[in-house]
């Protein structure tokens, strides 16, 4: 286990090839506390997680990943849905339209963070059909499918992460004194 943060911010990569190893109940449990421990506007918690370790459920949200077969050879793949309703009752349209995304996405990031800290490996899914991704899960109409994070013992050792960017830090980073 790895729990220096530098650490496993520097070591968090997308992982894609699983071994079929079941991911712990224990593990599993400190990866959505750590989501739920993200910051959220009004502390409004416009999430769900959807743990997902049913076979065929994981191969239809492979499908609908447009046929990204790891999703479905992962252990386990937490779903994470935003509730944009939620965040309008107090924000109105920014808050369905933007914070719900941001709280979620930040639910998202703290679980990566904790996969890595686990010793466990996992990918953010963004690309998916979001209608597809509800009707396999079945999930209400108010209820956005934002991303999947398969999740698993990866099968190899993970290669150097390649620079993030040839960009400059002038060009990405603007101070104002």
């Amino acid at each position: 286990m790895t729990t220096d943060l530098f650490e496993v911010i520097e070591k968090r990569r997308s992982e894609r090839h699983f071994k079929p190893d079941p991911v712990s109940g224990d593990a599993i449990k400190r990866i959505l506390e750590c989501g739920l421990r993200a910051p959220t506007a009004g502390n409004i918690q416009p999430w769900q997680f959807i743990v997902v370790k049913r076979p065929e459920l994981k191969e239809d949200l492979a499908r609908a990943a447009f046929g990204q077969r790891f999703v479905s050879d992962a252990p386990v793949v937490i779903v994470v849905a935003a509730d944009p309703q939620r965040s309008a009752r107090t924000y109105g349209t920014r808050g369905a339209e933007l914070y719900s995304i941001q709280d979620t996405a930040a639910a998202v990031q703290n679980m990566l963070l904790a996969v890595v800290a686990l010793g466990l490996g996992a990918c953010w899914v963004g690309a998916f059909d979001e209608k597809a991704a509800a009707r396999v899960l079945e999930l209400p109409a108010h209820l956005r499918p934002v991303a999947m994070i398969p999740i698993g013992y990866t099968k190899e050792r993970p290669m150097p992460r390649r620079p993030r960017s040839d960009r400059p830090w002038e060009e990405t980073v603007v101070v104002l004194e």
